[in-house]
Parts: structure tokens; C-alpha cells; sequence
């Protein structure tokens, strides 16, 4: 267990041990995350974003949210010009 304590400012330290761990160096952003009634602290490091990596890859064959949005307003589209010629609205 670390110990650590609050500043007048709401500042936090870090103990060293820790920062030399979790690679935190000065400038280091960390997210703050709520869950189950505690607070989780989550350096945002180069490590951590390299686990991102490829997570939102399209699988074979996938097309990209946005072309599939682009294909549905193009069909509404088409339909509703289809309606107003018929029925000349």
C-alpha cells in the first residue's frame, strides 16, 4: 500500500516508487476513473496508448460507419424522390 496526501491546492504526489513503475514523469496526463465507489488513476503513457492500437480495425469486408451512414440517407434519399414523382407532391 502507498500512501499519499492531498494539498490545500488538491494537489496529489505520487509516490516515487510508483511514478518509476508506471513511467510517470513530469507533464504525464493521468485519468481520473470512478467505479464502484473508488477512484482508479490511469497514467496516460505511451504504453498505455500503443494498447489502443488497431482496436477500431475494420474486419474483412466491414465498411466504415460513416460510408454505411452515407449509403442510408443515399437510399432514403432515392425513395423519397421516388414517392414525390409518384405521386407528383
Amino acid at each position: 500500500m502507498h500512501i499519499a496526501y492531498v494539498t490545500s491546492k488538491g494537489q496529489l504526489a505520487i509516490p516515487a516508487k510508483l511514478r518509476r513503475k508506471y513511467n510517470i514523469k513530469k507533464g504525464t496526463r493521468v485519468n481520473f476513473i470512478e467505479t464502484d465507489g473508488k477512484i482508479v488513476m490511469q497514467p496516460v503513457t505511451r504504453e498505455y496508448i500503443r494498447e489502443f492500437r488497431g482496436m477500431y480495425k475494420l474486419k474483412p469486408g466491414e465498411k466504415p460507419a460513416t460510408q454505411e451512414l452515407l449509403e442510408d440517407r443515399a437510399e432514403d434519399r432515392r425513395r423519397e424522390e421516388e414517392k414525390i414523382a409518384r405521386h407528383g407532391v
